[in-house]
């Protein structure tokens, strides 16, 4: 690998680290902790496990098509700037600001986000595209926690 190639690979983790340290600003703390749960919420454990995860094959899902398509695909790049930037915002959203329903609405777009991303990896490395499904599964998970949680704590208070 090329010098030019680690500094994608640099750019691509860095990227990833950006969105994920999100997540450790806006921890859950004694608000969430206070909130009614459905019974199957996972572990607090699993969630640094499992975002680290995704962050990491993320990461090289996005390496993996700059090596085929370069700068040669801005809209690619884009869509999956824009997916990490939707990533970050919820955990502001739902424990920066208390605002569930905002980061629902986050969440749905990450959703579409992903949905688009995959499709457009899709052609160019279809591995890099399967690589995201994980994401994409975990997302959904999230987005339907996020849901039963506004259900069961409608008078929970934003920030």
């Amino acid at each position: 690998m090329d010098t030019r190639m680690w500094i994608a690979v640099g750019v691509f983790v860095a990227l990833n680290f950006v969105a994920a340290s999100s997540g450790g600003m806006f921890k859950p703390g004694v608000w969430y902790a206070g909130l009614k749960k459905p019974g199957w919420t996972p572990p607090n454990l699993a969630f640094p496990i499992v975002w680290g995860f995704l962050f990491a094959i993320n990461a090289w899902a996005g390496w993996l098509v700059w090596e085929v398509a370069g700068t040669g695909e801005p809209l690619v790049f884009a869509a999956y700037v824009v997916s990490l930037v939707l990533n970050a915002g919820w955990s502001w959203l739902f424990f920066g600001r208390r605002r569930m329903d905002l980061a629902l609405i986050d969440v749905g777009l990450l959703w579409l986000s992903l949905v688009v991303v995959i499709a457009l990896f899709w052609p160019l490395r279809p591995f890099a595209a399967l690589l995201l499904l994980p994401y994409l599964g975990w997302v959904t998970i999230a987005a339907l926690l996020n849901l039963r949680m506004i259900q069961l704590n409608p008078d929970a208070q934003p920030a």
